[in-house]
């Protein structure tokens, strides 16, 4: 289990990367639990994400579980970005529901991680799985952030002993 200085991390992370999450927010996406490798979000199914079916569009729920992926690999406050991604879909979203992506970190290898993204109606149903493979890249998840904190960049989170 991860310490209490990693969860708060993770929660400030989410904070900053909310703040400019444009795509997240015009999608009515929220970031309802955060933590170390593990997020979840939530989307309610609105009007305009219906498809031809009657049902929730595809990419909606694709856009909704590559959020929860997004948040749970960078909440170590690393940037990361999705090299690889799938999809299965299993059931459809429907009209007014809210939908609820769980993500959790699986493996990570260096600079390499491997994330499983559930996605539930709210009666529990599975609507789809989704896989995610992440690279860590140069730079900080929220520029500025391990400064503000006094936390170390590079390393494991920890805060600095001044």
């Amino acid at each position: 289990m991860a310490d209490d200085g990693a969860f708060m991390l993770a929660q400030d992370v989410a904070e900053g990367m909310y703040a400019a999450d444009a795509a997240a927010r015009s999608l009515g996406i929220t970031i309802e639990a955060i933590g170390p490798g593990r997020a979840t979000a939530q989307m309610a199914v609105r009007g305009t994400m219906i498809n031809s079916h009657g049902l929730c569009h595809g990419g909606m729920i694709f856009a909704l579980a590559d959020t929860a992926f997004a948040y749970a690999c960078n909440a170590a406050n690393r940037s990361n970005v999705a090299m690889s991604c799938t999809i299965d879909f299993l059931a459809p979203g429907h009209l007014g529901e809210i939908l609820r992506a769980e993500a959790s970190e699986r493996v990570r290898e260096g600079k390499t991680g491997i994330y499983d993204i559930s996605v539930t109606g709210e009666d529990g149903r599975s609507v789809a799985e989704f896989r995610g493979m992440s690279r860590q890249i140069q730079g900080e998840s929220v520029p500025g952030l391990n400064a503000r904190l006094g936390r170390d960049p590079g390393g494991g989170g920890e805060r600095s002993e001044a």
